[in-house]
């Protein structure tokens, strides 16, 4: 693994402190001379995309409580970009484990972190990572398993951005979980207007049957509509399925697992993103973009938009296995025809007649 001074500042973050705000958080237990290097602030979140999203109320509420620290997120290299763009995060200290595990180490180098924070899970195995590094501070859930952390009690129902903001509030930091949106991307979209349909997920479970999708994008494209295809870097026979049944253009399949400006970009410039409960999902909600989002097996109170007229999410229940091997009863419970409908009911969303041609 790289260390993080090997990786430098995100991008989009100068080496200067941000600003100060409202909500700041008490002093540390101890802190460094004021002559000597910058405090260190560590924040473990080394999840996907959707999870930093989902993260960032939580993010730029350290940022303001802790405006003299660095800011270091433990976090997949990949999502150095996406930490950039949030504005909070100074430098990305590469961290990663297969699926939604606890990562085995971090390559962290030089004193203890001032401040560790565990933005990750609830138990000892992401408490006892951050604990190995002797942090003079650690903010984190309670646990019976680390007896010796008295943060505040998990609930398992609260909704992702409300919980860590909750964990902050606890600890005299205020958050607030509707600052989530991002600056608009600087580069053109490449399919302006479109509706991007985005068929993949990170299980089976959440994967909305391919000939589902192609249903949609049959209807909207008799409509006049532009109708594009995107997916994650191990999802090209999804898209390539999807494309073929739906009979799009190679102009309007982007594959491959777009690099982050240009899906940003992509986002940003749609009409609406239709996808199941995925990280593109959570990219459009933080660039404003309406978003039609299919739930199942897990609901919206957990992972869901906020409540505003341009976000549309599906659900019939009940929970299931967000880890199955298969479209869960959930998820194929939405039919293609309510998904239509939720297009159309969106803000200025209207569908047009279909387009006859001559």
């Amino acid at each position: 693994m790289s260390t993080a001074a090997e990786h430098g500042p995100v991008p989009g973050r100068g080496p200067g402190p941000a600003p100060g705000g409202a909500g700041a958080a008490p002093a540390p237990s101890a802190r460094r001379d004021t002559a000597g290097p910058r405090p260190r602030l560590l924040v473990l979140r080394a999840l996907g995309l959707g999870d930093l999203l989902a993260g960032v109320p939580a993010l730029r509420a350290l940022r303001r409580g802790f405006p003299g620290h660095e800011l270091v997120l433990a976090a997949p290299a990949g999502l150095a970009p996406v930490a950039g763009a949030t504005g909070a995060v100074d430098r990305v200290l590469p961290a990663s484990a297969p699926g939604r595990a606890v990562p085995r180490a971090l390559d962290w180098t030089g004193p203890p972190p001032d401040v560790a924070v565990d933005l990750h899970g609830n138990g000892p195995p992401s408490h006892r990572l951050l604990q190995h590094l002797c942090p003079l501070r650690l903010l984190a859930f309670a646990h019976p398993g680390t007896p010796e952390i008295e943060g505040p009690p998990w609930y398992a129902d609260e909704h992702e951005r409300d919980r860590w903001c909750r964990l902050l509030r606890s600890y005299g930091i205020d958050a607030d979980p509707t600052d989530l949106l991002l600056p608009r991307p600087s580069a053109a979209s490449p399919a302006p207007g479109a509706v991007v349909l985005h068929p993949g997920a990170g299980a089976p479970a959440r994967r909305w049957p391919v000939e589902r999708y192609a249903t949609v994008a049959g209807v909207l494209r008799e409509r006049g509509l532009r109708v594009v295809v995107t997916g994650g870097a191990d999802e090209d026979d999804l898209v390539a399925r999807l494309a073929k049944e739906a009979r799009l253009p190679d102009t309007d399949v982007f594959a491959g697992g777009l690099p982050f400006g240009r899906l940003s970009a992509l986002v940003a410039g749609a009409r609406a993103v239709v996808s199941g409960d995925t990280g593109i999902a959570h990219l459009a909600v933080a660039h404003a973009t309406a978003t039609v989002t299919l739930f199942g097996p897990v609901p919206p109170t957990r992972w869901g938009p906020p409540a505003h007229p341009r976000h549309i999410p599906l659900w019939h229940g009940p929970e299931g296995d967000p880890h199955g091997r298969h479209p869960d009863p959930a998820l194929l419970r939405i039919t293609p025809d309510e998904v239509l409908h939720a297009l159309g009911r969106l803000p200025g969303g209207r569908l047009p007649e279909r387009v006859i041609t001559p």
